[in-house]
């Protein structure tokens, strides 16, 4: 009997190529991954062909119509024939690429040529680019399928864009799935793709994978190229995989990590890649690491005194933040007891668990605003067919979502050669050298802590249109250290909360650690095995 049909899965009908025309085979394809379906292509009891249709029917299914998850922006019109193309290669018996027909959900932040680009945006609703970014030519040269482009926060802010509408969490469309990569979480945690890419420049991988029962890896910012992708805060802005399991990341990474010469930042990461990170994965990874555990919450709704909270009331804007201070605490409890056990679960695995470390205090790392215009004006010269030339032309133009557009507001003007920006890379620099002191003296191999403290919130009724929805979007969150470093950190799940929400535990190391932190995350990952499908989304009948 199969895992899955231990875990009670049903299985999906599915006619396979190979096979004669009268002829069909039962294939799985709810959690499936990249292993278990080129085995199946391998025995013949799946066609490429039959893959993709399969997860093109469930985002029929499910993506605007029954729960309406609004994780698709676009489908791949080529996608079948592409298809079609890779089951001539395995009939063939030619060489076949790590990534051989794997459907990919692309975040609609990244250039792809004959798909359009919209950024979330109806400005850019119409714009196909002339390239293909780094990222997606290292994925389909591996022998990957861009099977659609996800939904996401307008340029890369929150859950909702002009063009994209709400995307809602796979577990409960009630509720957010962060942001800004949203679409690929619901994407790839409703089974609409075998794995998914997103971005992160303040937590955008890792929030969404953290509330989707998802694996999400922020890389070391120097690892995986930028090239084709609209930038939002270069100092921070990095591309990684969102997957279903650890394994599937680690696949995924081995093919687009690497020095790329149209992103010179990524010379960095030369000498720094082992030879394969999906060949290192171990379940005995976590005997004898020492773990420091991160405990008091980043965000200070979450620890505000009874003394405090009583001056809040007294100005009617701030009671309505105290209210959802309230709520926030409510789901804090229920997301400790998970993070208490993941605790456990790792000394259980052998770690040496060093608890209740403090990040070192360093002010003003928090907002870049410096940035976001001049890299916008840059990106933006390089496509002469683009709608629009430069971020003050975008907010002029009206028709972003008013929550985007009174946040990029305060970008125009800015510019990186202000001193400003000067000093906020040498504090970051100050919390990175305090962070390397701080894992030197506890001799740490890795920081863990809850990516969010609280699950995720519903969503407001006028997120739409109000620049400021009372949406509590946020709540909990953790994700700001390592955009801070540039260091990487992986999402993995944690476990349920009683309302049955998936909350995320996230491994932070040293820069180029990615290969000790996959594997971290993989032990803990075949321990626990906290990963579920959602049952908002059943398979096809």
């Amino acid at each position: 009997m199969s895992r899955f049909a231990r875990l009670g899965f049903t299985t999906l009908l599915l006619s396979v190529a190979s096979a004669p025309a009268d002829a069909q085979q039962r294939v799985d394809i709810t959690e499936a991954s990249i292993a278990s379906v080129h085995a199946a292509l391998d025995a013949g009891r799946l066609s490429c062909r039959a893959l993709v249709q399969a997860y093109l029917d469930r985002i029929a299914a499910y993506d605007k119509r029954g729960p309406a998850l609004n994780a698709i922006q676009t489908v791949n019109p080529r996608a079948l024939t592409i298809a079609d193309s890779l089951d001539a290669v395995q009939r063939s018996g030619a060489a076949r690429g790590p990534l051989h027909c794997v459907p990919v959900l692309l975040k609609d932040q990244i250039e792809t040529t004959g798909m359009r680009t919209t950024y979330g945006s109806a400005l850019f609703k119409d714009f196909v680019p002339l390239r293909d970014a780094t990222v997606v030519k290292r994925l389909q040269a591996a022998g990957a399928i861009i099977l659609a482009k996800t939904t996401m926060g307008e340029f890369a802010q929150r859950y909702v864009g002009s063009e994209s509408g709400i995307i809602r969490n796979a577990y409960d469309p009630r509720r957010n799935p962060s942001g800004s990569s949203g679409g690929s979480a619901t994407g790839v945690a409703a089974n609409f793709g075998l794995v998914g890419i997103g971005e992160d420049t303040g937590g955008s991988i890792r929030g969404p994978a953290a509330v989707s029962a998802l694996v999400g890896l922020r890389p070391t910012l120097q690892l995986v190229s930028r090239f084709g992708m609209m930038p939002a805060s270069p100092t921070q802005d990095t591309m990684g995989p969102m997957t279903r399991t650890v394994a599937d990341a680690a696949a995924v990474l081995d093919v687009i990590a690497g020095y790329d010469p149209n992103d010179p930042i990524t010379a960095y990461a030369v000498g720094q890649q082992p030879e394969s990170y999906a060949s290192g994965l171990s379940t005995q990874s976590l005997r004898g690491a020492r773990i420091g555990v991160l405990r008091i919450p980043r965000d200070t709704a979450l620890t505000r005194t009874p003394a405090r909270d009583s001056l809040l009331r007294a100005d009617t804007a701030l009671a309505r933040r105290d209210s959802l201070t309230r709520v926030a605490t409510a789901e804090f409890a229920k997301v400790s007891p998970l993070f208490e056990a993941s605790i456990a679960q790792l000394r259980t695995l052998g770690a040496e668990v060093v608890d209740s470390l403090r990040v070192p205090r360093v002010q003003g790392i928090g907002g870049n605003d410096y940035e976001t215009e001049a890299a916008t004006d840059a990106y933006l010269a390089q496509h002469p067919n683009a709608p629009y030339k430069t971020l003050r032309d975008i907010i002029l133009a009206g028709g972003v979502n008013p929550w985007r557009a009174r946040s990029l507001i305060g970008s125009i003007g800015r510019s990186p050669d202000e001193p400003g920006f000067g000093t906020l890379l040498r504090r970051r620099e100050e919390l990175r050298v305090a962070m390397l002191k701080l894992m030197a003296d506890h001799r740490l191999d890795a920081l863990i802590y809850a990516t969010y403290d609280a699950a995720p919130t519903l969503i407001a009724a006028d997120v739409l249109t109000n620049s400021r929805p009372n949406d509590g979007y946020g709540l909990g969150d953790n994700r700001g250290l390592s955009p801070s470093l540039g260091w990487p950190a992986l999402a993995v799940p944690m476990g349920f909360t009683t309302d049955g929400l998936p909350a995320g535990l996230e491994f932070l190391g040293r820069p180029f650690s990615e290969a000790r932190l996959l594997s971290f995350g993989f032990a803990h990952e075949q321990a626990t095995r906290h990963r579920r499908p959602s049952p908002v989304v059943p398979p096809l009948r």
